[in-house]
């Protein structure tokens, strides 16, 4: 079903039946397959491609020439940047038909994944995690985690406000002081929120 606010340039291609949400866009030469769902708010940038299948949240923005694969799933209020791409396989081959080897991967709420990172198939991306432009993630990312690099690898923490984390000791707490909420450091490895989550953004 494609709500009558949804907004769909004449040169995307949709194709039926799909899920198109409440005053979500498609852009200039976009592909949107069937049986995919793009979630009330959300806007689907030039030249991308959203695969059989995969859905995607509310409030989500995937900027241009952005490659979303079958078994993808992305939650409310991900940011994917301009041409990161996600694969489906881990070993392809041309000649060779893996359709029944894909490994269903999850972005969590609110994370962020910077242009031209690659999220190879299998994974699971944390709630507002920050993946750095060019990364290659190979591995599960925890809630909040800043990852870089090819492998990506943890090199700090990131808030709901979208800005990195001081220095904190494992038991230490912090306090945004944009939005007030408070994380504490449990492990070296586990970020916690302690304040009640934001809702997700409304639409106007």
């Amino acid at each position: 079903m494609i709500e009558s606010t949804a907004n769909i340039h004449e040169t995307a291609v949709v194709d039926l039946p799909c899920t198109i949400g409440h005053k979500a866009s498609v852009w200039h030469f976009s592909h949107v397959r069937e049986d995919a769902e793009v979630g009330a708010g959300s806007n689907i940038g030039q030249g991308a491609y959203i695969g059989k299948g995969v859905k995607i949240g509310r409030a989500c923005k995937v900027q241009n020439n952005v490659s979303i694969y079958e078994d993808v799933t992305l939650e409310d209020e991900v940011f994917c940047g301009p041409s990161c791409v996600f694969t489906n396989v881990t070993n392809p081959r041309a000649a060779i038909d893996r359709k029944h080897e894909f490994l269903p991967t999850l972005v969590k709420r609110g994370a962020t994944i910077g242009a031209n990172a690659t999220i190879v198939c299998g994974v699971t991306i944390g709630r507002w995690a920050f993946i750095g432009a060019g990364a290659t993630v190979t591995r599960d990312v925890p809630d909040f985690a800043l990852v870089i690099g090819c492998p990506a690898r943890g090199t700090g923490w990131m808030s709901i406000y979208g800005e990195k984390l001081p220095p904190i000791v494992v038991g230490g707490q912090w306090t945004c002081p944009n939005t007030g909420h408070i994380y504490l450091l449990e492990t070296v490895s586990r970020l916690r929120l302690l304040s009640p989550p934001p809702p997700v953004k409304e639409l106007n």
